[in-house]
């Protein structure tokens, strides 16, 4: 199961993360550094030309070493252009739960070197920087931004206590940056042995990370180029320059197989002594199987059978005090597990593993890289990056990848992060790398079928059934598991509102299965279209694509910086019925197309029945990452695309059909 669903109940080898000294009292002084002259005459950045603003300092200081981890940022920025007053409204991403941002400050320094201090009003919104690309954020704009001003502001990152999180120092930004500064404290325990090292990716000319005899980690960087957000990019930690840190709770071997040797062995002695409950196991296979059963038919019983159990991963977190009434001891083993009914997603999926290993198949449990917000690579040596647990049975000749863990996750079929993507198959020499499955665009499908009357006055008035399947299922019922019945009512139809390219009405009818993991996801609306026909003169203009916002305005840029990175394959297919009005008819309709590429597929049909329309179109992204040499020919495929969506259907409204 991925890390952000499980994050909150640590494995046997995350606990040994916890720790407990008393933070020191440390922070960023109040005052900002003073402005230099130069700062304020400055009117462009020779490297990097064109630029609407530029972050001329920024300053990163965290420190591990303490019962809750924080880190200080400042960041000072030169407004060049017009276009470059907009980051004067400021954004800091947020993750809940995990990490909060407090004692913001801010300040806006005008041309003529005068200051207009902000009174920060700080706001918490969800922000879509690009298709596939959202994050929460806290965000606050400063007064009085113009052209030559400078903004500057400083802010706290304050982590969960008893945690320490993933370190790093992230160099890129959106902007270039002139100069850049940064500092770890690390942790380091009074009775323990911890080790850190830091590996980087793309550091400028110059940079490289540096202990002091305070044990201290620094580094200066300077000329930082800026990132570029696109339309489906992999994630940020990818594509930009950084230094990642890692903490080890022993001294391990340096060479990648030794360590994860050596690793291994460890989680398999680990995940050994909670599942090694034989006799208990096979006691509960035989209260869900029946002998007779066909195997593949117990691997789904016993798959239910776990889906069942109490899931406490997807609950609202209880208050400490919660806690401590209940007394509870954590789970042993899958044994306790079993009879106390409930667990998290990370222990159901391990009962998972000892139940089918107790109805005799081959079964390996296996720790994999969730590829949300990383590629993993085995030779940076990153424990922490095998960070969700999945379970391997080979039967029959092929591999079977489940994470019952998960909450919804159809049976045969593993998040989206898990997919994909290198794993640890361990035993008792250590494991074997794996890589998990990738399942096909036709496995995760959004089908719309649409039943329409088209009115004299152009509008479209009817029926629309969307049923979402496999992974387009599962992630819409895990988006509003906390929702009550209205927020569920409305993220369908503002969901379905999206796709279609004009304002529309929509209001759902029935009410959708919630709850299930293996049936499709079936929404069924009411909608109406205002003007989706227009006037031509005597004939009128009827556009082929209904629900076609989705691709509408993707890929339209003519250059590509990063890879072109889809979560998992899926599928569009739309069927759709438009009647005519009484004594409307027909002029002509457009040519078909089929374009059934290797990545993406497009096909569309019209059909005209006895004056009653059918339009069916089928859209399919079947791929995971893609190199940007590949870009143009991506781009012009979505331009055939748009094309086809775009062309109209001609019609001969009542009164001309009948002069005609």
């Amino acid at each position: 199961m991925a890390l952000l669903s499980k994050f909150a109940h640590l494995s046997l080898w995350t606990a040994l993360l916890f720790f407990a000294l008393l933070r020191p009292n440390v922070g960023r002084a109040q005052g900002f550094p003073p402005i230099t002259p130069d700062e304020l005459k400055m009117t462009s950045e020779p490297q990097a030309p064109g630029a609407a603003a530029v972050i001329l300092f920024r300053e990163v200081d965290r420190d591990d070493n303490g019962t809750t981890t924080h880190e200080d940022n400042y960041v000072r920025i030169k407004i060049l252009t017009e276009e470059g007053r907009k980051y004067g409204d400021v954004e800091i991403p947020v993750v809940k739960g995990f990490y909060d941002v407090v004692h913001i400050r801010a300040r806006t320094i005008k041309p003529d070197g005068s200051l207009a201090e902000s009174d920060v009003k700080v706001f918490e919104k969800t922000i879509e920087k690009a298709k596939g690309f959202r994050y929460l954020a806290k965000t606050f704009s400063l007064p009085n931004v113009e052209v030559g001003s400078i903004i500057e502001y400083s802010f706290s990152y304050d982590f969960s206590e008893h945690w320490i999180y993933d370190s790093s120092w992230m160099l890129s930004d959106e902007l270039f940056t002139r100069y850049a500064r940064f500092s770890l404290k690390p942790y380091s325990p009074r009775y323990a042995i911890w080790n850190v090292r830091w590996i980087w990716r793309a550091l400028p000319p110059g940079a490289e990370p540096k202990e002091g005899p305070d044990h201290i980690i620094r580094m200066e960087a300077r000329n930082i180029p800026a990132y570029q957000i696109e339309d489906f990019m992999p994630p940020l930690t990818e594509t930009r320059a950084r230094v990642n840190f890692i903490y080890e709770d022993e001294i391990l071997e340096t060479k990648p197989d030794e360590y994860w040797r050596h690793v291994g062995k460890k989680l398999n002695g680990q995940l050994e002594s909670f599942i090694d409950k034989r006799k208990a196991m096979e006691e509960a296979v035989g209260q869900i199987v029946s002998p007779g059963d066909a195997p593949e038919v117990k691997l789904r019983k016993i798959y239910d059978r776990v889906q069942t159990l109490r899931n406490t991963s997807y609950e609202v977190r209880k208050t400490e005090e919660e806690l401590k009434r209940e007394k509870e001891k954590p789970v042993q083993n899958v044994e306790e597990l079993w009879k106390r009914g409930y667990g998290d997603g990370q222990q159901l999926t391990w009962l998972y593993l000892a139940l089918v290993r107790a109805a005799g198949f081959d079964a390996c449990g296996a720790w994999v890289s969730s590829r949300s917000e990383y590629f993993f690579a085995p030779n940076a040596m990153e424990r922490r990056k095998l960070n969700a647990n999945v379970v391997l049975v080979k039967l029959n000749g092929k591999e079977l990848y489940f994470d019952p863990g998960a909450a919804f996750t159809p049976y045969g079929m593993l998040e989206w992060t898990e997919t994909a993507t290198p794993g640890l198959c361990l035993n008792k020499d250590g494991g074997t790398w794996i890589k998990t499955s990738l399942p096909e665009a036709s496995e995760s499908q959004m089908q719309r079928t649409a039943k329409f009357k088209l009115t004299d006055d152009g509008n479209l008035t009817g029926k629309v059934t969307v049923t979402y399947t496999g992974l387009q299922a599962m992630y819409h019922r895990r988006r509003v598991l906390f929702e009550d019945d209205v927020a569920r009512k409305k993220s369908l139809e503002e969901r379905l509102k999206d796709q279609i390219p004009v304002a529309a009405d929509v209001e759902l009818t029935n009410k959708p299965d919630w709850s299930s993991s293996e049936t499709p996801l079936v929404a069924e609306f009411d909608v109406t279209i205002p003007g989706w026909a227009s006037n031509a003169g005597k004939r009128a203009l009827l556009p082929v694509g209904v629900f076609t916002a989705g691709e509408r305005n993707t890929f339209e840029h003519a250059s590509r910086v990063n890879p072109i990175y889809v979560d998992y394959p899926y599928t569009k297919s739309d069927e759709v019925t438009i009647e005519l009005p009484s004594g409307w008819k027909v002029d002509s309709v457009p040519t078909g197309q089929s374009n059934e590429g290797h990545v993406v597929g497009y096909t569309l049909q019209v059909e005209n029945d006895h004056n009653t329309l059918h339009v069916k179109r089928k859209f399919s992204m079947d791929f995971l990452l893609l190199e940007p040499k590949y870009y143009g020919p991506l781009r012009s495929f979505f331009q055939t695309i748009r094309t086809g969506d775009d062309a109209q259907i001609v019609l001969l409204p009542g009164a001309t059909a009948a002069a005609n």
